[in-house]
């Protein structure tokens, strides 16, 4: 029986998505066409995984049909055909289709066009003026129907025989005539030209969600709707962490960890900073203007810290009542060892604060055994930046010597609210929390970040941080000496690619910096990192930007 719910077709972005691609792929090329083995498992992961990008039919919510899009060579079809480019018209920019792939219950017309459209148009953002497909013998009518023309000898082996096509940027336009007009055609385009790719530390990439729950009207934060809403966000921000409470406050990072300085301000002992990055030296500073009393245990920027060392340094200081570290260390993709640090700290009995702002919605962080924590809105967890959080376990007062903006136990006996909130940002956080708390992304960032750092070493490239202590959120590059990281960041600013490389610390370092903290799609970093090999291999003679990002 055939479903009447609607059907969209869009780019597979979502882990669940991915999950049913596989399965979808497993159906089709192992079971109906027995193209590959059977497992256990009932997946099929293609070999082009890491760089396919999916089109993919949804009903709700189900992945019903689908293709993948490739545009690296060598081609599946170069590994058949080895004399390829002799059956093929002339093409500046081509990809290969594979994957085309529909539940049976949905091989209608319907499907097909929708999928064939949903390919044009991605073709003309992208700019390819040719597309190749192996089509399956069963449907070669389908193909040819959708414009697809056959070239060359069938490849394959019996059973699972394909017939090499491809379709050209005249029938892209064509089927895309059939539902749009000439200027939608144009603006298509034209899009690559203007789009903007975030590879951000922050503002990150907003879901649509997120978006529309941010644009509601308004509400007064004093109203009972405000607080339900508020001390739901809070209980969500506790499982995720681990943590027993948390504050919010309307401001930046900084401020939450002026929060938690203010705090070990209280606690009238001596401590110790820990510095291996811009942002440990950030606590240092802030540490200095509280008036605390510290020293700081340092490593080299990119370098993890000595545990060993640090465990001998803390035995010897008796009267040690905190330390003071960040977690994910932003400026050099330095993910610190939080484990061994919760282990230091609780073998003498110190307390423990950390600055956990890129990190937490990056990677599993679990607050419950530290004594402060900071954290934002505006990274791993991908919504608007302007919330701040402190995360504690233990209870807390009002402190009269502090200023009530930073007097955490003032927040915590006013139920969060003592102050205005932004009903609009609290609830582009809800949003933002229910879609993380769905789906958690950690094996998503992990697996693009460990991908991409291994290009740019196979590239040549320098990816600052080693890769067993690597941050799957940002990718540090230490450019060669003779290209400038100002002229690079620049350049792939003009080229709509947004990476950090005007902050002081990497200006100075020569370093750019590539982030994974919001929506991130494969496709748009696969442009970027090869625009990045061009540019910033070890070659003085490199062309410039601009001539790679057309060939690109």
């Amino acid at each position: 029986m055939k479903s009447h719910k609607p059907l969209t077709f869009k780019v597979a972005t979502e882990p669940e998505e991915f999950e049913q691609i596989h399965r979808l792929n497993y159906r089709t090329f192992v079971e109906e066409i027995p193209q590959h083995r059977p497992n256990e498992e009932g997946k099929l992961v293609d070999r082009f995984h890491d760089e396919n990008t999916y089109l993919i039919c949804l009903c709700g919510g189900r992945v019903v049909g689908m293709l993948a899009v490739r545009d690296r060579r060598p081609f599946s079809l170069d590994l058949k055909l080895p004399n390829l480019d002799e059956y093929l018209p002339p093409a500046k920019s081509m990809c290969e289709i594979r994957l085309l792939a529909v539940e049976p219950e949905f091989r209608s017309g319907r499907v097909f066009r929708g999928l064939a459209l949903e390919l044009a148009r991605y073709g003309l953002r992208k700019g390819y003026d040719l597309a190749l497909i192996s089509g399956t013998t069963r449907q070669l009518k389908l193909y040819q129907h959708l414009g697809f023309v056959p070239f060359g000898p069938l490849v394959g082996s019996p059973g699972a025989q394909f017939q090499p096509m491809y379709m050209t940027k005249k029938e892209f336009e064509k089927i895309t005539m059939q539902v749009l007009g000439p200027e939608e055609i144009l603006e298509m385009e034209n899009e690559s030209e203007t789009r903007v790719a975030n590879f951000l530390p922050g503002p990150v990439n907003i879901h649509p969600d997120v978006q529309s729950a941010f644009s509601q009207s308004p509400v007064s934060h004093r109203g009972k709707e405000f607080m339900r809403e508020f001390q739901g966000i809070k209980a969500q921000l506790c499982r995720i962490t681990k943590a027993r409470h948390v504050e919010i406050f309307v401001g930046s990072g900084t401020l939450a960890n002026d929060v938690v300085g203010a705090q070990l301000k209280l606690l009238n002992r001596p401590g110790l900073v820990l510095a291996n990055g811009e942002f440990g030296w950030r606590l240092a500073d802030a540490a200095s203007r509280f008036g605390l009393a510290f020293d700081v245990f340092e490593a080299p920027y990119g370098q993890p810290f000595d545990y060993d060392a640090l465990r001998a340094r803390v035995e010897k200081s008796v009267s040690l009542g905190w330390i003071w570290g960040v977690h994910c260390e932003t400026s050099t993709g330095i993910l610190n060892n939080l484990p061994a640090l919760i282990e230091i700290a609780k073998e003498r009995g110190i307390k423990l604060a950390m600055d956990c702002i890129s990190s937490v919605g990056i990677v599993p962080v679990d607050m419950s055994e530290l004594y402060l924590a900071s954290a934002v809105s505006g990274k791993g967890i991908g919504a608007f930046p302007g919330l701040s959080m402190v995360f504690y376990n233990h209870k807390v007062a009002p402190g009269k010597s502090l200023p009530r903006y930073l007097d955490l136990g003032y927040y915590a006996s006013k139920d969060g609210v003592p102050f205005t909130h932004s009903s609009n940002l609290i609830r582009a956080l809800k949003a933002a929390l229910d879609r993380f708390e769905a789906h958690p992304p950690y094996a998503q960032r992990a697996e693009i970040s460990a991908w991409a750092r291994e290009r740019l070493r196979l590239a040549g490239l320098t990816v600052l941080a080693p890769e067993e202590h690597a941050a799957p959120a940002v990718i540090t590059l230490v450019l060669p000496p003779h290209i400038r990281s100002y002229d690079v960041g620049r350049e792939l600013e003009e080229a709509g690619f947004l990476l950090s490389y005007m902050s002081e610390y990497l200006l100075e370092r020569n370093w750019i910096q590539i982030c994974f903290m919001g929506e991130c799609s494969r496709e748009s970093l696969d442009d970027l990192l090869s625009i990045i090999e061009r540019r910033c291999s070890d070659n003085p003679d490199s062309d410039q930007l601009a001539t790679v990002a057309e060939e690109a």
